[in-house]
């Protein structure tokens, strides 16, 4: 490896600092991305639970303790619910644009070292032609020896680009499906909540009315 990476002339280095950005970006993605995964079902009956039997407090509680995108828009809500489901809606909303952009965050690196990598590849592919020529230029006479060595950097840095462009492209795609994933059970949760809070005001205010 270590042969190659020398015969592939200067243009390894960048495609190395591509490699090692899109491997430390697609480790912490991985690990935030699992952290925030969780069974949303069991949590929406749990709050749903909480909602019936320990009111908001103890809603708000479960939130607390629970990680997570969605027990953040369900706690972000439930601490406005005092002031009505409108309140709860427009809460839920904005923690939910500040989870979604945490979710995306380091997307951006990934793509970019997955459409930068083959590039480079080819610049270098370029570079290693150019030397081969010039061989050829400066000896007046196509001998095999001299530019094997150009050929040889050119296919290397093309090779070595593809090959960090795919797997991190690949990865990439797998965190958009599983970012699409939670932004989905984010919004069916909170919908979900948001009715459930609505049918407990409707509840809370039918003896008053019948009382009036």
């Amino acid at each position: 490896m270590v042969e190659l990476f020398i015969k592939g002339g200067p243009f390894m280095w960048p495609l190395l600092f591509a490699l090692i950005v899109g491997i430390a970006v697609a480790i912490v993605k991985f690990w935030t991305l699992t952290r925030a995964s969780i069974n949303t079902r069991k949590f929406l009956a749990k709050i749903k639970g909480a909602l019936s039997t320990g009111g908001i407090d103890g809603a708000t509680e479960i939130c607390v303790n629970t990680r997570g995108p969605v027990a953040s828009i369900f706690h972000a809500g439930l601490l406005r619910a005092g002031r009505g489901v409108e309140y709860v809606e427009k809460a839920i909303e904005g923690a939910a644009t500040i989870e979604m952009a945490f979710l995306e965050r380091g997307m951006v690196w990934l793509a970019t070292v997955a459409n930068i990598a083959p590039l480079l590849g080819f610049l270098g592919t370029v570079s290693g032609m150019i030397k081969a020529f010039t061989a050829i230029a400066m000896a007046g006479d196509i001998e095999p020896s001299l530019v094997a060595s150009g050929i040889s950097e050119a296919l290397i840095t093309t090779a070595t680009g593809l090959a960090i462009a795919i797997p991190i492209q690949a990865l990439h795609n797998f965190f958009v499906s599983r970012i699409d994933k939670l932004i989905i059970e984010m919004e069916e949760s909170s919908s979900d909540l948001v009715d459930t809070l609505t049918e407990i005001e409707q509840h809370a205010a039918a003896p008053a009315a019948a009382r009036s």
